[in-house]
């Protein structure tokens, strides 16, 4: 195992441990539920997230690109996200006696901060990465990153359940918060100090941004594994418009949101058991396979949700679904980034990151649409299409597998 893998696992790993604690699923859709009761801001908590993480790839991609230099760009998201999640912890420490509009509408402001600061993240390390860590080593690396942040993530959940049931609402949730900023920093040290790895050579020639941006239509017309995986991720956005109403369905089932953390427990030991299956069936089968896998196993959670509330089961299966949940999540992950840096030059690594991600931005914006959709029509509607959208990802999937293999 080579230098530069154990520092970015250790630095995965710290951050895993880190974002658990503030996961959008569970910890802040809990947040905000108890603060403002609102199905739409529910919504809105993984909208925001998601499209804060993809959107500002576009540029960053075309500056790291340009630039020949990708890691000044990670210190910029990595270290600044870290300081908005300590502002939300100190918020959340001190803003008690705050109104309750005006401290939801500050978690919300801090929050949108933190999900745009941290896309600026993504295009960097994926290009550090691929270039620290060889290819058939990357789907290891990143199983042992999920495995373990996930070992970490539950020493962080047992602490977050005890401060949960000791402290008063919201004060409990600024210590979980604080935690999670303090593994971010740790997180941030740790792969900054790793140094960049030597850049590849590049052509003299260095287009302008809408150059840059008809380079990227370009590559979505003519690269047929890119456009179709990019249509399989708008399906991926569809399918994630469920995942913050599962705590909301647990709550309408009578779980005690009091106990967050015990469903964030669930979804952080599914991903930490599945880690060695993903990382050795990403490497060894190939990353569209387990993109197929993931996609079809994707359909069950949301069809879960959908029977329990028909047959009126008990709300302890929910642990169950977070389990699973958290299992599919961790896979999708270790396939998106593996299939990305299979497909993408390695001269272009930050462009196609940059114009993958942007494009499939606005599907990332459907959870916000869920909310409303929640409130007017009922949570079912909202599973049942997530589920048709996991099999529509499978399917395209499958042509995605199809053209690569002849």
């Amino acid at each position: 195992m080579t230098k530069r893998f154990k520092s970015v696992a250790i630095a995965g790993i710290t951050f895993q441990a880190g974002s658990a604690a503030v996961d959008s699923a569970t910890i802040i859709s809990a947040l905000v539920y108890q603060l403002s009761g609102s199905s739409v801001l529910v919504g809105a908590v993984t909208a925001i997230l998601r499209f804060g993480w993809l959107f500002p790839q576009l540029i960053v991609g075309f500056l790291a690109q340009k630039s020949g230099s990708s890691m000044r760009y990670y210190v910029i998201g990595a270290f600044g996200r870290a300081c908005m999640m300590a502002l939300l912890a100190l918020l959340l420490l001190t803003g008690a006696g705050l109104p309750r509009g005006l401290l939801t509408a500050l978690v919300m402001l801090l929050w949108v901060a933190y999900a745009f600061i941290s896309g600026i993240v993504a295009v960097p390390y994926n290009d550090i990465v691929a270039r620290a860590v060889p290819s058939d080593k990357r789907s290891r690396l990143l199983a042992t990153r999920f495995f373990g942040g996930g070992l970490l993530a539950l020493g962080v959940v047992a602490l977050a359940d005890r401060i949960s049931a000791s402290l008063a609402f919201p004060t409990s949730y600024g210590v979980i918060i604080a935690m999670a900023a303090a593994l971010m920093f740790a997180s941030s040290t740790v792969f900054t100090a790793m140094g960049e790895p030597e850049t590849p050579s590049k052509a003299p020639a260095k287009p302008g941004f809408f150059q840059y941006l008809r380079e990227g239509v370009q590559v979505f017309r003519q690269d047929h594994s890119f456009r179709r995986f990019v249509f399989a991720q708008w399906c991926g956005g569809a399918v994630l418009m469920a995942m913050p109403f599962y705590v909301v369905a647990a709550s309408n089932a009578g779980f005690d949101l009091a106990r967050v953390a015990l469903l964030l427990g669930a979804q952080t030991i599914g991903a930490l058991v599945s880690n060695l299956l993903w990382g050795w069936w990403g490497d060894k089968l190939g990353k569209v396979s387990l993109l197929k896998a993931i996609a079809v196993g994707r359909i069950f959670p949301p069809v879960a949700v959908i029977a329990l509330g028909l047959l009126g089961a008990g709300n302890t299966l929910y642990f169950a679904i977070f389990f699973a949940s958290g299992a599919l999540a961790n896979g999708l992950t270790i396939a998106v980034i593996g299939f990305l840096m299979e497909i993408s030059p390695e001269d272009q690594r930050p462009a196609y990151s940059g114009y993958f991600n942007a494009i499939t931005a606005p599907a990332f914006l459907l959870p916000l649409l869920a909310g409303v959709m929640a409130t007017w029509f009922g949570l079912t509607t909202v599973f049942a299409l997530s589920a048709l959208a996991a099999l529509a990802q499978a399917l395209i999937l499958q042509r995605v597998s199809r053209e690569i293999s002849a």
